[in-house]
């Protein structure tokens, strides 16, 4: 997966570049470069097909596993509550350093106009934002199959999160089925991305032709100014773990930090926190001197269904969307976000970073209001955000632990 996304990231400049010599150089291969474009449509769509099932399975699965444990006991109902106060603090400071980015640091109106109009994605139809009393009536789907014929997620999050919580009120016989039948479902949509991933180095080229031929090498500009937005913020929510644990966690800088030293190197290197899992563990043991009983319990349910990063990048690349296309989400909009954000970083956790990225992000692209077709030339820069995720993640996991081990004496 991580050679897929590197050929991704080829793909993508040589399909720019490609674009930009038909249009200065070759205009005779137009006609062809726009039959090769509309395959990288095809190859969205096939992305995006997955998205509603995908997310409603793993809300289920994902809200039934994390009722499973909280029940097991004390330590980890507490790290299940400390998780979800994390998760959603990191969502708010998500869109608050991301506009605050953003404004210190606007998008070329210029360079962005000229992005979309390369990525064919034509200005989106803007309705008039719902009430209070239609958005809280709104909530509850009347019709969750209509809900998710259109799109329209937030009550969808909603439904399935009652879902997989009445799941847990079954007998246990019962339970086990269903779950075992939205799993089967979820890690059926999985296989479907994979597939389609495998053409994802084509599908991106044939995306970033398009932009090219219409916008040139000056669309570079938007995508190396969403890459910083997106990496800079995550890297901010880093530090923030890092703040947290050391007060929070009552850690002395100087140990915390020689703690996640190696860590990170294995964050960094592997873009996976499941990989860095044994790290975490010999830092919280050895380099911390946290329990053995905190350490061996919270950490693996960290990776499990923690990661702290997700609201904050997913929400990043949703905020940047929106001001590329010079769109304002009201309050109540965010509110949604906020709680679809909060849903799927539980349940998209564990999965490849390219297959996350559409998961997690699409879903609070249309909770915003917002467009998700030029999501196919992101995934394709997705390697590089995806370092200062996992930083985070390993981070928050870290910091988590210190705060439940805090007061614990060793065993």
């Amino acid at each position: 997966m991580k050679l897929l996304s590197f050929l991704a990231l080829a793909a993508l400049v040589v399909g720019i570049a490609v674009g930009a010599w038909v249009r200065a150089d070759a205009p005779q291969f137009t006609e062809a470069a726009g039959v090769i474009e509309a395959f990288g449509g095809l190859w969205l769509n096939a992305l995006r097909m997955t998205v509603v099932p995908l997310v409603v399975a793993l809300l289920v699965v994902g809200i039934a596993s994390v009722t499973d444990a909280a029940r097991a006991g004390g330590l980890v109902l507490r790290a299940v509550i400390l998780f979800s106060v994390l998760l959603l603090f990191a969502a708010l400071y998500g869109i608050g350093a991301s506009n605050a980015a953003l404004e210190l640091w606007p998008i070329d109106a210029e360079a962005g106009a000229a992005f979309l109009n390369g990525a064919g994605a034509d200005a989106p139809q803007v309705q008039a934002p719902p009430t209070l009393s239609q958005w809280i009536v709104g909530l509850a789907p009347a019709n969750p199959v209509q809900a998710a014929a259109e799109g329209a997620i937030l009550p969808l999050v909603v439904f399935a999160t009652f879902f997989g919580f009445a799941a847990t009120r079954l007998d246990a016989q019962l339970r086990e089925a269903l779950v075992t039948f939205f799993r089967a479902i979820a890690e059926a949509m999985i296989v479907i991305v994979r597939w389609v991933l495998l053409a994802g180095p084509f599908g991106v080229f044939a995306l970033a032709l398009g932009v090219g031929l219409r916008a040139g090498f000056g669309a570079t500009q938007t995508l190396g100014h969403y890459v910083l937005i997106v990496s800079a913020v995550t890297l901010g929510v880093t530090f923030v773990a890092w703040l947290i644990a050391l007060v929070f966690g009552r850690q002395p800088v100087g140990r915390f930090t020689a703690a996640m030293a190696p860590v990170w190197a294995i964050a960094a290197s592997t873009q996976s926190s499941l990989a860095s899992l044994p790290a975490m563990l010999d830092a919280a043991l050895r380099g911390l001197g946290l329990p053995a009983r905190v350490a061996d319990v919270t950490l693996p349910l960290a990776v499990a269904v923690f990661r702290f990063t997700s609201p904050v990048a997913n929400l990043a690349v949703c905020i940047f969307v929106a001001h590329l296309y010079g769109l304002e989400p009201t309050m109540l909009q965010y509110v949604g976000a906020v709680f679809v954000a909060y849903g799927v970083s539980v349940g998209s956790v564990g999965l490849p970073g390219q297959i996350s990225f559409i998961a997690s992000v699409a879903p609070i692209c249309i909770a915003l209001g917002l467009p998700t077709e030029i999501l196919g030339l992101l995934v394709a820069v997705e390697v590089v955000p995806d370092i200062f995720r996992t930083l985070g993640n390993v981070t928050g996991d870290l910091a988590a632990a210190s705060i439940l081990g805090r007061g614990e004496k060793p065993k």
